[in-house]
């Protein structure tokens, strides 16, 4: 018997038959598309379908912001289950991508003073997208065995840093009109063909920071595959996810590479249109159980000035 509800912010890019099927519920973000307020996530409307338009309205250089969920949007969201009598583990975008984690935690205090016969619980993923997915699918696990809410949120704080996330994007305009790399920047970059492979890094607030970098596309999905055999832990016995945005071909490309390198699980879903707001149609990511990133030795840890890729949202 479940003993709490699960719930993640849209970041967290779970498709839509494990959600349902894992019992997990979803908390949406908000964007403005010229000035338009817009949810990242409609439960009525089927998400590869709001994902392809999102992404084309990016091609179109549309005026595009993303925001926080407010603490208010949280209490809102989680009071009707708490006033009904259930516990809440929440699982919140890493809180160096985002302050939304500091907004959902002061929910979480609220929610507790009002209701003090409930316990409402924050869970740093310390990652984004599917990052953030696994975390929130490993939990439900627990839960579903019969762990208490106390062990669970304990266990995803500890545990998070053991999800790797590596991924690339194909238009570097994306991260310089967010202001995550210089114009100067992005415009030798796509002279020279350079593909950059971003990670969530292992600091304490994980961040989004620059790993390495490839010429060219194919060599940029071979690194991530290359990196995912040397720092996965049993690929065979895990599920691993890729998320893209509309280059579905070379999610599948990156999925065979992976199989030749032990995967056997994987998912493939569009990208969340949260954090694709900032890296743009064409970006790539895999996410994967592996080497604990807070001891890890990574290559943007001993390169020098190592750029740190700015709060999102």
């Amino acid at each position: 018997m479940k003993n709490f509800s699960l719930y993640v912010d849209s970041a967290a890019n779970i498709p839509e038959a494990i959600r349902h099927a894992r019992d997990i519920r979803v908390i949406p973000y908000h964007c403005t598309v010229n000035g338009d307020d817009r949810l990242c996530f409609d439960e009525n409307v089927p998400f590869e379908e709001t994902a392809l338009a999102h992404y084309e309205l990016l091609r179109q250089g549309t005026d595009i912001k993303t925001s926080l969920i407010s603490s208010a949007a949280f209490y809102d969201a989680l009071e009707p289950e708490v006033k009904a009598g259930n516990d809440v583990l929440l699982v919140i975008i890493s809180s160096g991508v985002s302050g939304t984690f500091k907004q959902a935690t002061d929910a979480a205090a609220m929610l507790m003073q009002d209701y003090p016969d409930r316990k409402v619980c924050v869970v740093d993923s310390a990652n984004a997208s599917m990052g953030e997915g696994l975390v929130a699918l490993r939990l439900a696990d627990l839960r579903d065995l019969g762990e208490s809410i106390e062990t669970c949120a304990k266990w995803g704080n500890e545990n998070a840093f053991k999800v790797n996330s590596f991924f690339t994007v194909d238009d570097l305009k994306y991260l310089s009109r967010s202001g995550r790399i210089s114009k100067t920047v992005a415009i030798a970059g796509t002279l020279l063909n350079v593909k950059p492979i971003l990670q969530a890094d292992g600091s304490k607030n994980a961040k989004i920071t620059a790993y390495a970098k490839a010429r060219g596309r194919k060599k940029a999905l071979a690194t991530i595959a290359d990196i995912f055999a040397r720092r996965a832990e049993r690929p065979e016995s895990q599920t691993v996810a890729i998320t893209h945005a509309d280059c579905l071909q070379d999610a599948q490309m990156l999925a065979d590479m992976i199989r030749e390198r032990g995967a056997k699980d994987i998912i493939i879903e569009y990208y969340d249109l949260c954090t694709v707001s900032h890296v743009g149609p064409g970006t790539l990511a895999l996410f994967f159980w592996g080497t604990d990133r807070r001891n890890a030795a990574t290559a943007a840890e001993t390169q020098p000035a190592a750029k740190t890729i700015p709060k999102n949202a």
